[in-house]
Protein backbone atom coordinates (compact mmCIF):
# COMPACT_ATOMS: atom_id res chain seq x y z
CA UNK A 1 0.00 0.00 0.00
CA UNK A 2 1.38 3.22 -1.24
CA UNK A 3 0.46 6.47 0.33
CA UNK A 4 0.82 9.79 -0.88
CA UNK A 5 0.72 12.86 2.09
CA UNK A 6 0.55 16.21 1.83
CA UNK A 7 0.31 19.70 3.52
CA UNK A 8 -3.02 20.71 4.00
CA UNK A 9 -4.90 23.02 6.42
CA UNK A 10 -9.03 24.09 6.20
CA UNK A 11 -9.85 27.77 6.75
CA UNK A 12 -13.37 28.33 7.20
CA UNK A 13 -13.89 32.53 5.37
CA UNK A 14 -16.63 34.89 6.18
CA UNK A 15 -18.09 33.91 3.38
CA UNK A 16 -18.26 30.36 4.33
CA UNK A 17 -15.85 29.32 1.26
CA UNK A 18 -13.37 26.90 2.26
CA UNK A 19 -10.00 27.68 1.62
CA UNK A 20 -6.86 25.13 1.22
CA UNK A 21 -3.49 26.23 2.52
CA UNK A 22 0.05 24.06 2.66
CA UNK A 23 1.12 22.75 5.67
CA UNK A 24 3.81 20.40 7.45
CA UNK A 25 2.78 16.87 6.03
CA UNK A 26 3.78 15.88 9.18
CA UNK A 27 1.45 17.74 11.31
CA UNK A 28 -1.48 17.72 9.21
CA UNK A 29 -4.34 14.70 9.56
CA UNK A 30 -6.37 15.44 6.84
CA UNK A 31 -4.47 13.47 3.65
CA UNK A 32 -3.23 10.98 6.31
CA UNK A 33 -6.27 9.37 6.32
CA UNK A 34 -5.87 9.15 2.37
CA UNK A 35 -4.26 7.05 0.55
CA UNK A 36 -3.53 5.77 -3.10
CA UNK A 37 -2.41 2.13 -4.39
CA UNK A 38 -0.31 1.07 -7.11
CA UNK A 39 -1.88 0.07 -9.75
CA UNK A 40 -3.55 -3.34 -10.20
CA UNK A 41 -4.27 -4.98 -13.29
CA UNK A 42 -5.10 -2.09 -14.96
CA UNK A 43 -6.92 -0.38 -11.68
CA UNK A 44 -5.90 2.62 -9.45
CA UNK A 45 -7.49 1.96 -6.10
CA UNK A 46 -7.88 5.43 -4.06
CA UNK A 47 -9.42 5.78 -0.23
CA UNK A 48 -10.87 8.67 0.81
CA UNK A 49 -11.87 10.06 3.99
CA UNK A 50 -13.50 12.68 5.62
CA UNK A 51 -15.89 15.85 5.51
CA UNK A 52 -16.97 16.67 1.68
CA UNK A 53 -14.13 19.09 1.53
CA UNK A 54 -11.58 16.78 3.03
CA UNK A 55 -13.01 14.23 0.58
CA UNK A 56 -12.72 16.22 -2.46
CA UNK A 57 -9.17 17.59 -1.66
CA UNK A 58 -7.71 14.18 -0.64
CA UNK A 59 -9.29 13.27 -4.04
CA UNK A 60 -7.82 16.12 -6.16
CA UNK A 61 -4.37 15.55 -4.48
CA UNK A 62 -4.34 11.87 -5.30
CA UNK A 63 -4.95 12.06 -8.70
CA UNK A 64 -4.25 15.56 -10.11
CA UNK A 65 -2.13 14.10 -13.08
CA UNK A 66 -5.21 12.02 -13.40
CA UNK A 67 -7.59 15.03 -13.81
CA UNK A 68 -5.53 17.32 -16.00
CA UNK A 69 -5.60 14.27 -17.98
CA UNK A 70 -9.00 13.94 -18.62
CA UNK A 71 -9.81 17.35 -18.26
CA UNK A 72 -7.87 17.47 -21.93
CA UNK A 73 -9.84 14.03 -23.23
CA UNK A 74 -12.71 15.59 -21.68
CA UNK A 75 -12.09 18.87 -23.75
CA UNK A 76 -11.28 17.58 -26.54
CA UNK A 77 -14.25 15.29 -26.99
CA UNK A 78 -17.06 18.23 -25.93
CA UNK A 79 -15.80 20.54 -28.73
CA UNK A 80 -15.00 18.20 -31.39
CA UNK A 81 -18.62 16.04 -30.99
CA UNK A 82 -20.88 19.37 -30.77
CA UNK A 83 -18.80 22.23 -32.55
CA UNK A 84 -18.82 24.32 -29.45
CA UNK A 85 -15.57 26.09 -27.61
CA UNK A 86 -15.30 25.01 -23.98
CA UNK A 87 -16.31 27.94 -22.56
CA UNK A 88 -19.51 27.32 -23.81
CA UNK A 89 -19.84 24.59 -21.52
CA UNK A 90 -18.07 26.51 -18.82
CA UNK A 91 -20.69 28.90 -18.93
CA UNK A 92 -23.47 25.94 -18.04
CA UNK A 93 -21.30 24.78 -15.57
CA UNK A 94 -21.55 28.32 -14.12
CA UNK A 95 -24.89 29.61 -14.85
CA UNK A 96 -26.94 26.70 -14.95
CA UNK A 97 -25.90 24.08 -12.71
CA UNK A 98 -24.23 25.12 -10.00
CA UNK A 99 -27.29 26.86 -8.83
CA UNK A 100 -28.78 23.08 -8.67
CA UNK A 101 -25.88 21.75 -6.63
CA UNK A 102 -26.24 21.18 -2.60
CA UNK A 103 -23.61 22.72 -0.59
CA UNK A 104 -21.99 19.12 0.63
CA UNK A 105 -21.26 18.32 -3.31
CA UNK A 106 -20.69 21.91 -3.81
CA UNK A 107 -18.18 21.26 -0.96
CA UNK A 108 -16.38 18.32 -2.45
CA UNK A 109 -15.88 19.68 -5.44
CA UNK A 110 -14.65 22.68 -4.33
CA UNK A 111 -11.90 20.83 -2.48
CA UNK A 112 -10.80 18.36 -5.67
CA UNK A 113 -10.02 21.92 -7.65
CA UNK A 114 -8.06 22.69 -4.77
CA UNK A 115 -6.70 19.46 -4.17
CA UNK A 116 -5.36 19.13 -8.24
CA UNK A 117 -3.72 23.02 -7.48
CA UNK A 118 -1.74 22.26 -4.97
CA UNK A 119 -0.56 19.31 -6.13
CA UNK A 120 0.68 21.44 -9.07
CA UNK A 121 -2.08 21.32 -11.37
CA UNK A 122 -4.28 24.14 -12.74
CA UNK A 123 -7.66 23.66 -12.98
CA UNK A 124 -10.93 25.33 -10.92
CA UNK A 125 -14.12 24.71 -9.89
CA UNK A 126 -15.77 25.14 -13.29
CA UNK A 127 -13.47 22.62 -14.99
CA UNK A 128 -14.16 20.11 -12.56
CA UNK A 129 -18.24 20.71 -12.49
CA UNK A 130 -18.00 20.58 -16.40
CA UNK A 131 -16.13 16.83 -15.69
CA UNK A 132 -18.36 15.88 -13.61
CA UNK A 133 -20.99 16.50 -16.05
CA UNK A 134 -19.72 16.03 -19.38
CA UNK A 135 -22.19 13.48 -19.95
CA UNK A 136 -25.09 15.47 -19.18
CA UNK A 137 -23.31 18.88 -21.40
CA UNK A 138 -22.50 16.55 -23.92
CA UNK A 139 -25.39 15.30 -25.27
CA UNK A 140 -28.54 15.78 -23.40
CA UNK A 141 -28.29 19.74 -22.73
CA UNK A 142 -26.24 20.17 -25.89
CA UNK A 143 -29.57 18.43 -27.56
CA UNK A 144 -31.84 21.03 -25.46
CA UNK A 145 -29.94 24.01 -26.09
CA UNK A 146 -29.92 23.02 -29.93
CA UNK A 147 -33.65 23.15 -29.91
CA UNK A 148 -34.22 25.78 -28.12
CA UNK A 149 -32.13 27.92 -29.97
CA UNK A 150 -32.56 26.55 -33.69
CA UNK A 151 -29.16 25.21 -34.30
CA UNK A 152 -28.85 22.28 -36.79
CA UNK A 153 -25.78 20.00 -35.93
CA UNK A 154 -25.04 16.52 -36.21
CA UNK A 155 -23.86 15.97 -32.83
CA UNK A 156 -24.69 12.49 -31.53
CA UNK A 157 -28.02 11.89 -29.38
CA UNK A 158 -27.77 10.21 -26.31
CA UNK A 159 -25.76 7.53 -26.74
CA UNK A 160 -25.57 3.48 -25.95
CA UNK A 161 -23.43 3.01 -22.98
CA UNK A 162 -23.21 -0.44 -21.41
CA UNK A 163 -25.12 -3.93 -20.95
CA UNK A 164 -25.56 -5.18 -17.29
CA UNK A 165 -27.97 -7.67 -15.53
CA UNK A 166 -29.08 -8.15 -12.17
CA UNK A 167 -31.00 -11.77 -11.03
CA UNK A 168 -32.35 -12.92 -8.20
CA UNK A 169 -34.98 -15.94 -6.18
CA UNK A 170 -34.62 -19.37 -8.55
CA UNK A 171 -32.67 -17.69 -11.08
CA UNK A 172 -29.38 -17.58 -9.14
CA UNK A 173 -26.91 -20.61 -7.95
CA UNK A 174 -27.77 -19.37 -4.16
CA UNK A 175 -31.35 -17.47 -4.55
CA UNK A 176 -29.21 -14.52 -3.61
CA UNK A 177 -29.22 -11.18 -5.49
CA UNK A 178 -26.20 -10.80 -8.51
CA UNK A 179 -25.22 -8.11 -10.11
CA UNK A 180 -23.39 -7.16 -13.77
CA UNK A 181 -22.59 -4.17 -15.98
CA UNK A 182 -19.68 -3.47 -18.39
CA UNK A 183 -19.27 0.38 -19.48
CA UNK A 184 -19.37 1.18 -22.87
CA UNK A 185 -17.86 4.39 -24.04
CA UNK A 186 -15.34 5.52 -26.53
CA UNK A 187 -11.56 4.49 -26.33
CA UNK A 188 -10.34 7.90 -25.92
CA UNK A 189 -12.19 8.10 -22.57
CA UNK A 190 -12.92 4.81 -21.65
CA UNK A 191 -9.70 3.92 -21.40
CA UNK A 192 -9.04 6.70 -18.47
CA UNK A 193 -12.07 4.96 -16.79
CA UNK A 194 -10.02 2.95 -14.22
CA UNK A 195 -10.18 3.61 -10.63
CA UNK A 196 -11.84 1.85 -7.46
CA UNK A 197 -13.00 4.46 -4.75
CA UNK A 198 -13.31 3.57 -1.43
CA UNK A 199 -14.89 6.38 0.10
CA UNK A 200 -15.81 7.16 3.74
CA UNK A 201 -18.15 9.95 4.19
CA UNK A 202 -18.55 12.02 7.90
CA UNK A 203 -22.40 11.19 6.55
CA UNK A 204 -24.28 8.34 5.19
CA UNK A 205 -22.55 5.26 3.57
CA UNK A 206 -19.08 4.27 3.26
CA UNK A 207 -18.82 3.12 -0.67
CA UNK A 208 -17.09 1.30 -3.47
CA UNK A 209 -17.58 2.22 -6.63
CA UNK A 210 -15.69 2.49 -10.06
CA UNK A 211 -15.42 5.57 -11.70
CA UNK A 212 -13.12 8.49 -13.04
CA UNK A 213 -10.43 10.67 -11.75
CA UNK A 214 -12.11 14.07 -10.85
CA UNK A 215 -15.66 12.73 -10.86
CA UNK A 216 -17.22 12.49 -7.34
CA UNK A 217 -20.08 9.75 -9.22
CA UNK A 218 -19.04 6.82 -10.65
CA UNK A 219 -20.38 7.75 -14.38
CA UNK A 220 -21.02 4.49 -15.53
CA UNK A 221 -22.70 3.71 -12.23
CA UNK A 222 -21.57 0.67 -10.59
CA UNK A 223 -20.53 0.48 -7.17
CA UNK A 224 -21.72 -1.12 -3.50
CA UNK A 225 -22.55 0.52 -0.14
CA UNK A 226 -22.06 -0.50 3.62
CA UNK A 227 -26.38 -0.97 3.87
CA UNK A 228 -26.33 -3.68 1.41
CA UNK A 229 -27.26 -1.66 -1.95
CA UNK A 230 -25.38 -2.54 -4.93
CA UNK A 231 -26.41 -0.21 -7.84
CA UNK A 232 -25.42 -0.05 -11.94
CA UNK A 233 -27.13 1.34 -14.99
CA UNK A 234 -27.66 1.72 -18.74
CA UNK A 235 -28.78 4.14 -20.61
CA UNK A 236 -32.14 4.62 -22.30
CA UNK A 237 -30.93 4.50 -26.35
CA UNK A 238 -32.20 7.62 -28.35
CA UNK A 239 -33.29 9.56 -25.29
CA UNK A 240 -34.29 13.45 -25.89
CA UNK A 241 -35.43 15.39 -22.76
CA UNK A 242 -33.55 17.83 -20.20
CA UNK A 243 -35.00 20.11 -17.51
CA UNK A 244 -31.98 22.82 -16.79
CA UNK A 245 -34.07 23.71 -13.85
CA UNK A 246 -33.83 20.14 -12.41
CA UNK A 247 -30.55 18.96 -10.17
CA UNK A 248 -27.73 17.27 -11.94
CA UNK A 249 -27.42 13.79 -12.61
CA UNK A 250 -24.42 13.37 -11.37
CA UNK A 251 -25.33 15.02 -8.31
CA UNK A 252 -28.12 12.81 -8.02
CA UNK A 253 -26.40 9.41 -8.47
CA UNK A 254 -23.66 10.21 -5.84
CA UNK A 255 -26.15 11.31 -3.41
CA UNK A 256 -27.83 7.53 -3.71
CA UNK A 257 -24.98 6.04 -3.81
CA UNK A 258 -23.93 7.31 -0.24
CA UNK A 259 -28.06 7.77 1.26
CA UNK A 260 -29.53 4.50 -0.43
CA UNK A 261 -30.11 2.34 2.32
CA UNK A 262 -33.46 0.71 0.51
CA UNK A 263 -34.62 0.52 -2.73
CA UNK A 264 -37.36 2.93 -1.87
CA UNK A 265 -34.27 5.72 -0.67
CA UNK A 266 -32.84 4.95 -3.97
CA UNK A 267 -35.54 6.00 -6.54
CA UNK A 268 -36.76 8.88 -4.29
CA UNK A 269 -33.26 10.15 -4.42
CA UNK A 270 -32.81 9.20 -8.18
CA UNK A 271 -36.32 10.82 -9.03
CA UNK A 272 -36.61 14.04 -6.90
CA UNK A 273 -35.14 16.91 -8.85
CA UNK A 274 -34.72 14.45 -11.83
CA UNK A 275 -33.16 17.05 -14.83
CA UNK A 276 -33.88 13.93 -17.41
CA UNK A 277 -30.48 13.99 -18.31
CA UNK A 278 -28.17 10.71 -18.42
CA UNK A 279 -31.20 9.04 -18.74
CA UNK A 280 -31.34 5.42 -17.37
CA UNK A 281 -32.52 2.21 -16.19
CA UNK A 282 -30.65 1.27 -13.29
CA UNK A 283 -30.75 -2.08 -11.50
CA UNK A 284 -30.65 -1.96 -7.88
CA UNK A 285 -29.89 -4.69 -5.30
CA UNK A 286 -31.14 -4.64 -1.32
CA UNK A 287 -29.08 -7.57 0.06
CA UNK A 288 -30.84 -7.06 3.21
CA UNK A 289 -34.01 -8.72 1.36
CA UNK A 290 -32.72 -10.10 -1.43
CA UNK A 291 -34.72 -7.56 -3.62
CA UNK A 292 -33.53 -6.32 -7.18
CA UNK A 293 -35.04 -3.49 -9.03
CA UNK A 294 -35.40 -1.58 -12.33
CA UNK A 295 -36.02 2.12 -12.38
CA UNK A 296 -36.39 3.10 -15.68
CA UNK A 297 -35.76 7.01 -15.53
CA UNK A 298 -36.94 9.44 -17.83
CA UNK A 299 -38.13 12.90 -17.86
CA UNK A 300 -41.68 12.31 -17.90
CA UNK A 301 -42.04 8.84 -17.58
CA UNK A 302 -40.68 7.01 -14.50
CA UNK A 303 -41.31 3.45 -14.02
CA UNK A 304 -40.17 0.81 -11.31
CA UNK A 305 -40.72 -3.18 -11.19
CA UNK A 306 -39.30 -5.45 -8.58
CA UNK A 307 -39.06 -8.38 -7.48
CA UNK A 308 -37.21 -11.04 -4.83
CA UNK A 309 -37.54 -14.09 -7.82
CA UNK A 310 -36.83 -12.55 -11.07
CA UNK A 311 -34.50 -10.55 -13.47
CA UNK A 312 -33.66 -7.47 -15.29
CA UNK A 313 -31.75 -6.51 -18.12
CA UNK A 314 -29.81 -3.75 -19.41
CA UNK A 315 -29.34 -2.74 -23.26
CA UNK A 316 -29.99 0.42 -23.48
CA UNK A 317 -33.37 -1.17 -25.08
CA UNK A 318 -36.66 1.36 -24.08
CA UNK A 319 -38.54 -1.23 -22.30
CA UNK A 320 -41.59 1.21 -21.14
CA UNK A 321 -43.47 1.49 -24.38
CA UNK A 322 -44.98 5.07 -23.59
CA UNK A 323 -41.31 6.44 -22.47
CA UNK A 324 -39.97 5.09 -25.97
CA UNK A 325 -42.58 7.14 -27.76
CA UNK A 326 -42.48 10.36 -25.77
CA UNK A 327 -38.91 10.61 -25.10
CA UNK A 328 -36.95 8.29 -27.67
CA UNK A 329 -36.40 8.40 -31.01
CA UNK A 330 -36.36 4.27 -30.53
CA UNK A 331 -37.64 2.61 -33.34
CA UNK A 332 -38.80 -1.13 -31.78
CA UNK A 333 -39.16 -2.36 -34.95
CA UNK A 334 -35.59 -2.33 -36.05
CA UNK A 335 -33.92 -5.75 -34.35
CA UNK A 336 -30.62 -4.68 -36.08
CA UNK A 337 -30.70 -1.57 -33.50
CA UNK A 338 -27.40 -2.72 -31.00
CA UNK A 339 -29.99 -1.66 -28.35
CA UNK A 340 -32.47 -4.60 -29.85
CA UNK A 341 -29.84 -7.33 -30.34
CA UNK A 342 -28.66 -6.98 -27.04
CA UNK A 343 -32.10 -7.06 -25.03
CA UNK A 344 -32.86 -10.48 -27.38
CA UNK A 345 -29.78 -12.02 -25.91
CA UNK A 346 -29.48 -10.95 -23.05
CA UNK A 347 -33.16 -12.14 -21.85
CA UNK A 348 -31.74 -15.68 -23.84
CA UNK A 349 -29.00 -16.40 -22.01
CA UNK A 350 -30.81 -15.52 -18.73
CA UNK A 351 -33.43 -17.53 -19.33
CA UNK A 352 -31.06 -20.33 -20.55
CA UNK A 353 -29.37 -20.23 -17.23
CA UNK A 354 -32.09 -20.51 -14.49
CA UNK A 355 -30.57 -21.53 -11.61
CA UNK A 356 -26.71 -21.07 -12.61
CA UNK A 357 -26.64 -17.84 -12.20
CA UNK A 358 -23.48 -16.51 -10.52
CA UNK A 359 -20.42 -14.34 -10.67
CA UNK A 360 -18.82 -16.92 -13.08
CA UNK A 361 -21.91 -17.03 -15.06
CA UNK A 362 -21.95 -12.65 -15.18
CA UNK A 363 -18.38 -12.93 -16.65
CA UNK A 364 -19.35 -14.91 -19.53
CA UNK A 365 -22.36 -12.43 -19.92
CA UNK A 366 -20.35 -10.10 -20.45
CA UNK A 367 -17.78 -11.44 -22.70
CA UNK A 368 -20.52 -12.68 -25.12
CA UNK A 369 -20.43 -12.20 -28.68
CA UNK A 370 -23.29 -13.99 -29.93
CA UNK A 371 -24.97 -11.59 -32.39
CA UNK A 372 -29.04 -11.71 -32.05
CA UNK A 373 -29.62 -10.31 -35.02
CA UNK A 374 -27.65 -12.56 -37.73
CA UNK A 375 -27.79 -15.01 -35.47
CA UNK A 376 -23.85 -15.58 -35.38
CA UNK A 377 -21.53 -16.95 -32.89
CA UNK A 378 -18.02 -15.31 -32.20
CA UNK A 379 -19.26 -12.07 -34.47
CA UNK A 380 -18.05 -9.11 -31.70
CA UNK A 381 -19.90 -5.89 -33.24
CA UNK A 382 -21.98 -3.31 -31.45
CA UNK A 383 -24.81 -5.83 -31.15
CA UNK A 384 -22.94 -8.18 -29.04
CA UNK A 385 -23.36 -7.96 -24.77
CA UNK A 386 -19.38 -7.48 -25.05
CA UNK A 387 -19.50 -4.59 -27.46
CA UNK A 388 -16.91 -4.02 -30.08
CA UNK A 389 -18.01 -0.63 -32.08
CA UNK A 390 -14.36 -0.56 -33.78
CA UNK A 391 -14.39 -3.60 -35.47
CA UNK A 392 -17.84 -3.63 -36.56
CA UNK A 393 -18.68 -3.52 -40.36
CA UNK A 394 -21.31 -1.46 -40.24
CA UNK A 395 -22.80 2.55 -40.20
CA UNK A 396 -23.24 2.31 -36.56
CA UNK A 397 -26.50 4.89 -35.89
CA UNK A 398 -25.60 5.15 -32.21
CA UNK A 399 -21.90 5.75 -32.31
CA UNK A 400 -19.23 7.73 -34.91
CA UNK A 401 -20.05 5.49 -38.10
CA UNK A 402 -18.23 3.54 -39.07
CA UNK A 403 -15.39 2.17 -37.22
CA UNK A 404 -15.25 4.11 -34.28
CA UNK A 405 -12.59 3.13 -31.74
CA UNK A 406 -14.93 2.40 -29.22
CA UNK A 407 -16.82 -0.69 -27.05
CA UNK A 408 -16.80 -2.45 -23.57
CA UNK A 409 -13.77 -0.57 -21.73
CA UNK A 410 -14.15 -2.49 -18.38
CA UNK A 411 -16.25 -4.92 -16.68
CA UNK A 412 -17.35 -5.54 -13.11
CA UNK A 413 -19.50 -8.22 -11.42
CA UNK A 414 -20.77 -9.20 -7.90
CA UNK A 415 -22.78 -11.54 -6.28
CA UNK A 416 -24.36 -11.14 -2.65
CA UNK A 417 -21.21 -12.47 -0.66
CA UNK A 418 -19.57 -9.68 -2.47
CA UNK A 419 -21.91 -6.92 -1.65
CA UNK A 420 -21.98 -7.76 1.83
CA UNK A 421 -18.39 -8.06 2.27
CA UNK A 422 -18.44 -4.33 0.36
CA UNK A 423 -16.53 -5.87 -2.29
CA UNK A 424 -16.63 -6.49 -6.37
CA UNK A 425 -14.45 -7.96 -9.25
CA UNK A 426 -13.55 -5.94 -11.62
CA UNK A 427 -11.96 -6.45 -15.30
CA UNK A 428 -10.04 -3.59 -17.14
CA UNK A 429 -10.85 -3.64 -21.07
CA UNK A 430 -12.56 -6.07 -22.95
CA UNK A 431 -14.01 -9.07 -20.60
CA UNK A 432 -13.40 -11.16 -23.79
CA UNK A 433 -9.80 -10.96 -24.03
CA UNK A 434 -9.51 -8.62 -26.96
CA UNK A 435 -7.12 -5.87 -27.28
CA UNK A 436 -7.48 -2.65 -29.01
CA UNK A 437 -4.69 -0.77 -30.35
CA UNK A 438 -4.50 2.91 -31.01
CA UNK A 439 -1.80 3.22 -33.60
CA UNK A 440 -2.70 0.40 -35.91
CA UNK A 441 -6.39 1.60 -35.41
CA UNK A 442 -5.57 4.65 -36.23
CA UNK A 443 -3.21 4.23 -39.55
CA UNK A 444 -6.48 2.27 -40.35
CA UNK A 445 -8.73 5.29 -39.55
CA UNK A 446 -7.18 8.52 -40.40
CA UNK A 447 -10.82 9.89 -39.67
CA UNK A 448 -9.92 9.46 -36.19
CA UNK A 449 -6.39 11.42 -36.42
CA UNK A 450 -8.36 14.37 -33.94
CA UNK A 451 -7.71 11.73 -31.06
CA UNK A 452 -4.05 10.48 -31.90
CA UNK A 453 -2.58 12.68 -29.14
CA UNK A 454 -4.65 11.26 -26.51
CA UNK A 455 -5.99 7.81 -27.49
CA UNK A 456 -4.68 4.83 -25.78
CA UNK A 457 -4.06 1.03 -25.71
CA UNK A 458 -6.71 -0.51 -24.04
CA UNK A 459 -5.68 -4.20 -23.22
CA UNK A 460 -7.32 -6.38 -21.52
CA UNK A 461 -6.70 -7.39 -18.19
CA UNK A 462 -7.54 -10.27 -15.52
CA UNK A 463 -10.70 -9.95 -12.78
CA UNK A 464 -9.47 -8.70 -9.94
CA UNK A 465 -11.23 -8.38 -6.82
CA UNK A 466 -11.38 -4.95 -4.95
CA UNK A 467 -12.84 -4.60 -1.75
CA UNK A 468 -12.56 -1.88 1.29
CA UNK A 469 -9.73 -1.10 2.95
CA UNK A 470 -9.87 -2.35 6.69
Amino acid sequence: MTRRLAALSVVVLAAGAIAFAPRDPQSDSTLKKSFRNAEKNGWTYVHLEGTPAEIGYQHGYQLAPEILDVKQVIELELKHDTKKDYQFFRTAAKDMLWPHIEPEYRQELEGIAAGANAHGVKVDIWDIVVMNASIELGSYYNDWYNKKHNIKDDAPAAPEHCSGFVATGHYTRDGKPVIAHNNWSGYLDGGRWRVIFDIVPAKGQRFLMDGMPGWIHSGDDFGVNSAGIAITETTISRFHGFDPDGIPEFVRARKAMQYARSIDDFARIMTEGNNGAYANNWLVVDNKTNEIADLELGLKNVNLRRTKDGFFVGTNFPVNDKLMREETEYDPKDLSYSAAARHIRAEQLVDSNIGKIDAAFAKRYLSDHYDSFDKKDNAPSDRTLCGHVDLSPRGIKSWQPPFGPAGAVQNKVADSAMVAAMSFEAAAGHACGRDFKAASHLKQHPEFAWQKDLLRDVDAQPWTRFSTSK
